[in-house]
């Protein structure tokens, strides 16, 4: 049986680093997972027909030798295969190239509101954190609670809920500033970050999206004269502050704008 194409460093760890992505759990339940797998399925199965052309090539290369053809022609023929292996080979590099990068977008991905995911938002809370300690520049950081969300759910469905989620996320990304972060933080909460932003500025955005939020019109709760609301924890982070203590504070700071009627802003 013919041997597969050898791979250069970069190439196999790329191959690894694909096969610990799809044997990962947290993959299990994403979407995209099966279709990646049958793609890089098909693309061990192209390496291995590009092992046995080779090996055909090889193989008609020593035959050719005996055979009344100039040095020039067997060259030529020759060289015209291994172009054609390249190329072959080149469509597979990209194919796995792109496997990649589409299983790791969708690993930090929302799956149902497109924004990032806890993991996303906790790479990027780490990444500021240490930028901030490393520059003494404070950040701002909320986060979102929907009101009465189990009720929504409960009333009108979770078709309703999920409909309700996506135009809230689509609420909150208008009501920032380009260079804000925000994303679902779990089940009907939405964690947002403001850089370089003291607590005054900070509040002035919280408040632009949480009125944006309180704006949305949902056909299925007019009926009924209700609207959707948030409340919102907000918290500075502090130079030299750990990320879960500045998460802690702004978790407190949400459960006292609950506790203080809803639909409001709290800080710590």
């Amino acid at each position: 049986m013919a041997e597969k194409p050898p791979l250069s460093p970069a190439e196999q760890a790329l191959i690894e680093r694909i096969e610990a992505l799809l044997a990962d759990p947290a993959h299990a339940a994403n979407p995209l997972r099966e279709p990646m797998a049958a793609l890089f399925a098909a693309s061990e199965a192209q390496r291995e027909r590009l092992g046995r052309l080779v090996h055909i090539s090889d193989g008609y290369h020593l035959i050719s030798r005996d055979q009344s053809q100039t040095l020039a022609e067997q060259y030529d023929r020759h060289l015209r295969r291994l172009d054609k292996l390249a190329r072959i080979s080149d469509r597979y590099q990209n194919s796995l190239r792109e496997l990649s990068e589409a299983l790791k977008d969708a690993a930090l991905r929302d799956p149902l509101t497109g924004l990032g995911n806890r993991r996303f938002l906790m790479e990027h809370i780490r990444d500021e954190t240490g930028r901030a300690n490393r520059k003494a520049t404070p950040y701002s950081l909320a986060i979102l609670d929907v009101d009465h969300f189990k009720h929504i759910n409960d009333r009108f469905g979770h078709e309703a809920g999920d409909t309700a989620l996506c135009q809230i996320a689509q609420a909150i990304q208008a009501a920032l500033r380009e260079y804000d972060l925000c994303g679902r933080w779990g089940g009907e909460e939405f964690l947002i970050m403001l850089p370089e932003t003291p607590l005054e500025y900070a509040l002035q955005v919280a408040e632009r999206v949480r009125l944006s939020i309180q704006a949305l019109n949902f056909a299925f709760m007019e009926q009924e004269g209700l609207r959707i609301t948030a409340s919102l924890g907000m918290a500075l982070h502090h130079p030299g502050e750990a990320y879960p203590e500045t998460l802690k504070r702004a978790d407190n700071a949400l459960l006292e704008a609950k506790s203080a009627g809803r639909n409001r802003i709290g800080t710590a």
